[in-house]
């Protein structure tokens, strides 16, 4: 980053002339007021701006403020920043450091030295790096690496994980500690590669491709720990996040402290704030679903003695209608005695009720028997044939009939007829 004399603008040069207009040119003024009048115009005149150096006789005071200087080859400035600004600073510059401050001016009055007011400090050249990362940034976001649509779910229970990054990196032995007191039955795979230098990046995307290609694992760990933006600056590369993007397997992005971001940690499917976190949503704990499984075992002991319960009481309630085989042939016997008692009773009602009508039958025919009307002195007359006579008009004088009595039988000639 550039320095920046801001004496050079003409418009901060007519401000500083023109004010304080109040002031008469006849006036006195103490130190303390011109140093006061000084310090007012330093700090409402000279806007939040970057300024680049090279520290020096920095010191850290017992109150946790830092004092140092910052220095070119031909001028120095003294620089302040306070312990509520230097606490968000990852790192204590140090003597030689070329750093790059955003401050303000001000005047310390008490000794109307000139003075900086430093808000933040960074190391030389992180401006460009920040720059070029946002930029990659913004170019892999509008190709829609970062979309959460993309991302694929971490398996729950992975047979094998699989972790690139260097052998030798303190993060690697964190991440194996952690997944073997978690889950030691999970197999591990390490595609080493190295995670800082020159090249390091070409060959990170190279360890990405072999285990994409292999497919031997169901988690894909990439593992790195903290360091300064240089240091984790593979990750902000675009053959790595390239490398990312393709791979097929799951991947974990477990790369510096929990305050560092990489381009990584945006195309992986899921971000860890540090290797140790990516590890434990790597695996699932082995005392935690021991204790599942129990609650689970115990819900399901709970269930099937309800359920058993529940069967026995219905078993006791259908026993209970249950009829057995000698009371099922007794009742059946029942019944056919009822029936047969009944079917009695109705044969024996038929038969009455035909005797009472062969009775009837019989009153009525004796009524109707012609012996029986003979009997009360009538008589049946026939022709010769045999036909009844009825009618007088049947009979002519001389013709012999035959006559029927209730005793005996006599034939007679008609001697005369009246018809009636």
């Amino acid at each position: 980053m550039a320095e920046l004399n801001l004496f050079e603008n003409p418009l901060i040069q007519a401000q500083a002339l023109a004010s304080p207009q109040h002031i008469l040119p006849s006036a006195i003024l103490t130190v303390s007021e011109l140093n006061r009048l000084a310090r007012e115009l330093l700090e409402h005149t000279f806007p939040l701006f970057w300024v680049s150096g090279e520290v020096s006789n920095f010191t850290r005071a017992a109150s946790g403020h830092w004092y140092f200087s910052l220095k070119d080859s031909t001028a120095q400035v003294k620089c302040v920043m306070f312990k509520g600004r230097n606490s968000y600073v990852d790192f204590v510059p140090r003597e030689g450091d070329k750093i790059e401050a955003r401050c303000t001016v001000t005047l310390y009055e008490a000794r109307g030295d000139f003075q900086l007011t430093v808000e933040f400090v960074q190391k030389a050249g992180l401006g460009a790096l920040f720059e070029a990362f946002e930029k990659l940034k913004l170019k892999l976001a509008h190709e829609g690496l970062f979309d959460a649509a993309y991302k694929k779910s971490i398996p729950k229970y992975p047979k094998t994980i699989g972790i690139v990054t260097s052998p030798d990196a303190a993060a690697l032995r964190d991440v194996l500690t952690t997944l073997k007191r978690r889950n030691s039955n999970i197999n591990i795979i390490i595609y080493p590669t190295p995670v800082q230098g020159k090249g390091a990046a070409a060959q990170f995307a190279k360890a990405i491709h072999t285990a994409n290609k292999r497919a031997e694992v169901n988690t894909l760990i990439i593992c790195r720990g903290g360091g300064s933006m240089e240091d984790l600056w593979q990750f902000n590369e675009e053959v790595v996040a390239r490398a990312m993007d393709e791979c097929t397997i799951p991947t974990i992005s477990g790369v510096g402290h929990e305050t560092d971001f990489t381009i990584c940690d945006f195309v992986a499917d899921v971000r860890a704030a540090t290797p140790t976190a990516a590890a434990e949503l790597a695996s699932q704990d082995m005392q935690t679903l021991k204790q599942q499984l129990h609650h689970l075992w115990s819900r399901l002991v709970r269930r099937m003695d309800i359920s058993l319960q529940s069967h026995a009481q219905r078993l006791d309630y259908l026993s209970r209608r249950l009829i057995s085989p000698l009371q099922q042939i007794e009742m059946k016997a029942n019944q056919i005695k009822l029936l047969q008692k009944r079917m009695a009773m109705s044969l024996l009602r038929h038969m009455q009720m035909q005797q009472q009508r062969l009775l009837n039958l019989q009153n009525s025919l004796a009524q109707l028997n012609p012996h029986n009307v003979l009997a009360r002195g009538y008589a049946m007359v026939q022709d010769t044939s045999g036909k009844l006579v009825s009618d007088a008009q049947q009979l002519a004088p001389a013709q012999k009939v035959h006559l029927t009595f209730a005793q005996g039988k006599a034939d007679a000639i008609i001697s005369d007829t009246k018809p009636k």
